[in-house]
């Protein structure tokens, strides 16, 4: 599949959700995301502010985390974040479904909950992705929760948080894309560290990935490339 850097930073969600990050880090990590000029810095919902500002002038724009990183908050609470989060200037929110729900097969809950986020969002002009965390999943209960995702208006499946003792998958990565449509994208998230990872993700048909490891993946495409173009 021919690629070339720009196609992969945008790709890229910059990951500063680690709780013990502080905000110097985190400007040095939009730093690298304007240096780069990957698609989003995905950041916890306390730094959208600080995000925003560093941001500004750039093409990177702002993501941030609903409900993260067990799902289990009530869904008031993440119609809460998701307005504040949209309001202080977050344009893509990555909220994680509620699991337990999932698991207990109460999908009703689950669409009703991913549907009322999803109208907040669009409405306040932003992009929903859902967190399946696909650690704690079945194949079967992956391709319900996706079914139900895209009933509710998700404009992304995601297949975990990077917080769960296992992250993505290309097996995960192949039966979500086989199963959503191709109007919803698809975001892997949990070990994508090498760029070789990230052109896998690219043949099993995700179009999105969660990363720390920005830098090393793309001073490897540009090497690999011959060019910083």
């Amino acid at each position: 599949m021919e690629y070339t850097p720009r196609d992969i930073a945008k790709m890229i969600d910059l990951s500063l959700l680690r709780p013990n990050l502080s905000d110097e880090e985190i400007i040095k990590g939009c730093d690298i995301a304007k240096k780069y000029d990957v698609a989003t810095v995905c950041c916890g919902p306390s730094q959208v502010p600080l995000v925003k500002k560093c941001l500004a002038g750039s093409n990177v724009i702002v993501s941030t985390v609903l409900g993260f990183p067990h799902g289990y908050s009530t869904t008031a609470a993440k119609i809460f974040e998701a307005e504040e989060a949209l309001r202080e200037g977050a344009v893509e929110l990555d909220m994680v479904l509620n699991i337990g729900k999932v698991l207990s097969r109460d999908f009703d809950y689950v669409e009703h909950e991913i549907a009322a986020v999803a109208k907040v969002t669009h409405e306040g002009g932003g992009i929903l992705k859902v967190i399946l965390e696909n650690y704690y999943l079945t194949d079967e209960l992956k391709v319900n929760a996706c079914m139900v995702a895209e009933k509710a208006g998700a404009d992304f499946v995601k297949t975990s948080t990077g917080f769960a003792a296992g992250g993505a998958t290309f097996t995960d990565l192949r039966l979500m894309r086989k199963t959503v449509s191709p109007k919803v994208q698809v975001k892997a998230a949990g070990g994508i560290r090498e760029l070789d990872t990230a052109l896998l993700v690219r043949e099993c048909g995700g179009t999105r990935f969660g990363c720390t490891a920005t830098e090393k993946i793309m001073e490897e495409c540009f090497r690999r490339a011959g060019n910083r173009d």
